[in-house]
């Protein structure tokens, strides 16, 4: 299972980031996660960090971010996985090594790994990380169907990973965006779930 963006700066009422509907979606995929990690199957969460130095800040948040918005800031609570999505020993991000490419265990067969754009896979390591790990199905969850989720979901189908979209498990989708997944290709690409 794959988690993404669900921080608290974009997930929680009234955040610097929020994205409506995500805070609405957080039980569903608690429930989600609980059956995960009973089963001792491997979860990854997937987040954002922007440092002070702004050097990864893509397009779409430049400007909130140049005016001063402290958006998903590296060691800061706004970063954090929102508490109610978090393994029973949480301890909190490591953004130093986050930011380095490493993926930092936080529970039994769980990680959190930085991604720098909207895609998990764009110049990180997760391919690599699932492969070793003998994993051929995706199923996503997460923040903002849009951007961070399809986008990913797009990138775990081009490289051939049988991929599972939890749409009641996922803010900001739309019927439209679901028949684009369903057009991806066979049942084997993308299977869409409620």
């Amino acid at each position: 299972m794959v988690t993404i963006d669900t921080q608290n700066d974009f997930s929680l009422p009234l955040a610097v980031a929020e994205v409506p509907g995500t805070f609405e979606v957080l039980p569903r995929m608690e429930q989600l996660l609980t059956v995960y990690r009973a089963q001792a199957m491997p979860i990854i969460h997937v987040v954002r960090l922007y440092p002070e130095d702004r050097s990864n800040v893509d397009l779409c948040r430049r400007e909130a971010i140049e005016k001063g918005h402290q958006i998903v800031a590296p060691d800061t609570e706004g970063a954090e996985l929102v508490p109610l999505i978090r393994s029973h020993n949480y301890n909190g991000m490591d953004s130093k090594r986050l930011l380095n490419g490493e993926f930092q265990l936080v529970g039994d067969q769980e990680w959190i790994m930085y991604k720098p754009r909207w895609g998990a896979f764009y110049n990180t390591s997760l391919e690599q990380f699932l492969r070793e790990r003998g994993i051929d199905t995706i199923l996503f969850i997460g923040c903002n169907f849009p951007n961070c989720p399809r986008t990913s979901i797009y990138e775990a189908s081009e490289r051939d990973f049988r991929t599972v979209m939890i749409a009641d498990a996922m803010s900001q989708v739309y019927e439209q965006g679901m028949e684009e997944m369903r057009n991806i290709g066979s049942m084997y690409a993308v299977w869409l779930m409620r």
